[in-house]
């Protein structure tokens, strides 16, 4: 039982990027060629290519390492997250404090490209998921943003086979005795439902409802969705 976080001692949270073969660190390298396709169209247009990372890491990043070093110089990437994380260690990043729902996010300013991956189920409810899309939109006429299908059996945050579809409490009550996933186990009621309230998965309906005028294009395994990406601009597969 392990493998999804209910050992409760020692527990230490996962990082999937730091192996190389990890099936997270594949789909995430598979998943970028849609990036890569819109950034080489970019820069068949321009010498530079500006883009906006709302909810992103350096880290994330490593999946495209070889493709920043060809083009090193040419492409810059700018983080925003709520808080101040670690001070990127590359010229080719910058990190910046802030609300991706908030309508003054770099206001007056535009991105050659908005790329988003696994954060717009984390913003709240459905009016700040709405901000979300209409500062997407608002910031690039190129995007890509991705998040995970909510009708794919394995919840990828708790990593439990139908996490998302437990009534509330029982989801609570779980999250109270056990580690899971990416969460040690709460220390308390508030803990547990500050933890599984953070996050609302996304189906195809929601997806282009918040994104009308991107391709809504599935990432999948076995035959299911795993994932969804809206996905708006030249280059495109």
């Amino acid at each position: 039982m392990s493998a999804i976080g209910f050992t409760e001692e020692r527990w230490v949270k996962p990082d999937p990027m730091s192996n190389p073969q990890s099936v997270e660190r594949q789909f995430r390298a598979r998943r970028f060629r849609h990036m890569r396709a819109m950034i080489d169209a970019c820069l068949r247009e321009k010498e530079t290519v500006e883009i906006l990372d709302l909810g992103g890491t350096e880290d994330y990043w490593r999946i495209a390492e070889d493709y920043l070093a060809q083009n090193a110089g040419r492409i810059h990437i700018t983080m925003v997250n709520n808080e101040p994380g670690v001070p990127p260690s590359s010229a080719a990043f910058s990190a910046a404090a802030g609300d991706a729902c908030d309508p003054e996010l770099f206001a007056g300013r535009r991105f050659d490209i908005v790329h988003s991956n696994s954060v717009i189920e984390h913003v709240g409810d459905e009016a700040r998921m709405a901000a979300f899309a209409d500062n997407v939109r608002r910031l690039s006429d190129r995007f890509f943003v991705q998040t995970p299908n909510y009708w794919f059996p394995l919840e990828p945050h708790f990593r439990f086979v139908g996490f998302q579809w437990l009534p509330l409490g029982m989801r609570i009550a779980l999250m109270q005795r056990f580690n899971l996933g990416f969460f040690p186990r709460a220390r308390s009621y508030e803990e547990a439902h500050a933890n599984v309230a953070e996050i609302r998965l996304l189906d195809r309906r929601m997806m282009r409802c918040l994104f009308p005028e991107a391709a809504i294009v599935d990432e999948k395994i076995f035959g299911l969705t795993k994932s969804l990406m809206a996905i708006r601009g030249k280059g495109r597969d």
